[in-house]
């Protein structure tokens, strides 16, 4: 957020749109703590629908504020998080290794790295079908944008839609295009990242042998994983006369 909280409240009734351009709705109200926290938002939907969201999901900015992809939001933390328990249990691993911790500790917080991780690793795989149907609903959008376009162009050609108004079309139809597909990249980008992560934590992980003296124990190695999100799929649509973009 980069307004400051004071002026938060002069955001209520703006619009509200999303970070590919697109109206959400308003915003009504804002929930907040009894400390005086701004904990989220109510926003009127663009079909008259109420929600409510957390502030974290919003950028504002004077008059504009703009919701965030909650895929993408939810995603971040994985990003972090999942790493960084890795890190913290190839420390103990490391620890122990130099004899420097006992056994007992090692399996107590070891067990507890564990637990947390198989909890993250769950709610990462929701999150990545969460992806995947996004993917498929900017698929199915794209595709219908692709016979608007298709029906929008032969009907100018036999002179039923005349220039100005097919130039305007044509132009509104290119940019909701760049929107989708922008969304789609997104979301493969979400997919291909947590897969990557997780990939790094599927491979079986060999128990340290422990050492004769019974008041210590070694931590499992963690293997490291790559990032590389998938590349984005991008329309090309043929640009027609002065309407292209």
């Amino acid at each position: 957020m980069s307004q400051t909280l004071s002026n938060l409240f002069l955001s209520i009734g703006k619009p509200v749109k999303d970070e590919y351009g697109r109206s959400v709705g308003k915003i009504v109200c804002f929930a907040t703590s009894p400390s005086g926290k701004f904990e989220a938002a109510f926003i009127e939907q663009s079909d008259g629908r109420f929600t409510k969201q957390p502030i974290d999901y919003f950028i504002f900015n004077g008059a504009d504020v703009t919701f965030l992809s909650k895929v993408k939001s939810r995603a971040a933390v994985f990003y972090d998080q999942i790493p960084f328990i890795w890190r913290k249990d190839k420390a103990l691993k490391d620890l122990l290794e130099k004899k420097k911790i006992l056994q007992v500790h090692y399996l107590e917080l070891h067990n507890s790295f564990t637990t947390v991780l198989s909890q993250l690793r769950k709610d990462a795989q929701i999150l990545i079908d969460e992806a995947i149907q996004g993917m498929n609903r900017c698929e199915e959008e794209l595709t219908t944008l692709s016979y608007s376009i298709l029906y929008l162009e032969l009907e100018h050609e036999i002179g039923k839609i005349a220039d100005d108004t097919y130039r305007a079309s044509f132009a509104q139809l290119q940019e909701t295009i760049k929107r989708t597909t922008a969304e789609k990249a997104d979301m493969e980008s979400v997919k291909s990242k947590l897969s990557n992560i997780l990939l790094g934590d599927v491979q079986p992980i060999a128990e340290p042998k422990l050492p004769e003296q019974k008041s210590k124990i070694y931590a499992e190695s963690v293997p490291q994983s790559s990032d590389l999100p998938e590349p984005p799929v991008v329309v090309y649509v043929k640009e027609v006369g002065k309407a292209g973009i």
